[in-house]
């Protein structure tokens, strides 16, 4: 009786590799195939596309959101992901510093380096990350942690995608009366004009230094974090390659990266993006989904956006043209997809549905929040924080400020739901 029972355990367990291992080829066939068409038809969305996997892959092996980074200073005194977050903003500001002094060596002009997210500072900041921290604490995710969620198969997600893509279409329409009777009349500080490059960039990374010794500060004010005794490294044998590659495919696939790995890896992703296109940055491209879907399926396109065309940062886009030539979507799409790839190689992809269905409502809602914020801010916390402080302006700081009390709001409100 145990020796048949032995049997056919084996033979499912052997039946649910073979299974998992033709997902993973498949998968991964799949993706290398679209992007041999894309090299042979567009070589530009090919290396968006490629830049969109990166992007995804990176996330999910991190988990790295920007939610919890916020979230979790309040919710749990935590502040390990802001630190990773301090960390890789500080890099891609080296990065970016060296792109944009080529583009204009003297900032002193007035001039502003192409692409650079730098956008007039007011209160539409100042709304818009109050909205953004309070929706992606009440979603469980920012957009981007939206995305990358639904490529490792949550339900729920989804509906976070839906209301963004509702609040960005809600933030088109009201964007001219934002611009009319504000935006337009506000200044646009870009530091390297009064303190040059090297003055800016030192103080953004003093100001970057001082938020991570904050960190530790408000992290401590409960009393000194436990310590773990750290023991010798027990010697490592000798490896024969075949060992070896599999430790290799375990320290990216096995389990997740710390998040400053995440970080460091999602800034020089950014700043190879620069130098190739733009700052990284994902809500204009999803703007123009809103705008595609709401004038196809419901004739209610926006009006025509005064002053969008003029911002470099993630600014709102009208839906015009083609899905298939929109360079955005390949790395919006890409996102999905690569945290897809991650997950099915980590073996992590499961389709997660929520045990409670107002828990569909309740992501609804922080992804209206978040596309109206991420709307009138011009960008969320890839385009608006992670690429807009590494651009020297100061719009970058003043939302990333505004986030906190969003985030505060909407740790109040979670922990009064049932």
């Amino acid at each position: 009786m145990s020796a048949s029972v032995e049997t056919r355990g084996a033979t499912g367990l052997g039946k649910s590799i073979a299974a998992r291992l033709a997902l993973r080829i498949g998968v991964v066939a799949a993706v290398l195939l679209f992007l041999a068409f894309l090299a042979m038809t567009n070589a530009t969305l090919a290396v968006m596309w490629l830049f969109g996997l990166a992007f995804g892959v990176i996330l999910q092996r991190s988990r790295l959101c920007f939610a919890s980074g916020f979230r979790d200073i309040f919710l749990m005194h935590d502040a390990g992901t802001m630190r990773a977050l301090a960390v890789g903003i500080g890099i891609a500001t080296l990065g970016f510093w060296l792109v944009m002094q080529m583009m204009v060596p003297n900032p002193g002009t007035g001039a502003l380096p192409a692409a650079v997210h730098v956008i007039p500072i007011g209160l539409h900041l100042v709304v818009g990350g109050v909205a953004f921290g309070f929706g992606m604490v009440i979603a469980g995710g920012c957009v981007s942690g939206t995305m990358y969620r639904i490529g490792e198969g949550y339900v729920a997600s989804w509906a976070s995608l839906a209301g963004i893509l509702v609040g960005l279409y809600l933030s088109a329409r009201t964007w001219n009366w934002w611009w009319t009777n504000h935006i337009s009349d506000m200044p646009t500080v870009f530091l390297p004009r009064w303190l040059g490059y090297g003055g800016a960039v030192a103080l953004t990374l003093l100001a970057l230094a001082g938020l991570v010794l904050l960190s530790y500060w408000w992290e401590y004010r409960s009393g000194p974090m436990p310590s773990f005794p750290i023991g010798k490294k027990d010697e490592m044998p000798a490896l024969d390659l075949g060992t070896k590659l599999r430790q290799v495919y375990g320290l990216v696939f096995g389990k997740g990266w710390p998040l400053a790995v995440g970080a460091i890896a999602l800034a020089v992703v950014n700043v190879f993006f620069y130098i190739y296109d733009r700052p990284l940055g994902v809500t204009g491209e999803l703007s123009a989904w809103s705008d595609r879907i709401a004038s196809g399926l419901f004739r209610l396109q926006a009006p025509a956006l005064l002053g969008a065309d003029g911002l470099a940062g993630c600014n709102l886009t009208a839906g015009v043209g083609s899905w298939w030539t929109s360079e955005g979507l390949f790395v919006d799409a890409g996102l999905i997809i690569g945290a897809l790839v991650a997950a099915v190689l980590a073996n992590e992809f499961k389709v997660r549905v929520p045990p409670v269905k107002r828990r569909y409502v309740q992501s609804a809602i922080g992804g209206i929040f978040m596309g109206y914020g991420a709307g009138i801010a011009v960008g969320c916390t890839i385009g608006a924080f992670f690429s807009a402080i590494p651009s020297l302006g100061l719009n970058g700081w003043i939302f990333g400020l505004s986030l906190l009390p969003g985030a505060y709001l909407g740790v109040q409100a979670i922990k009064r739901i049932p």
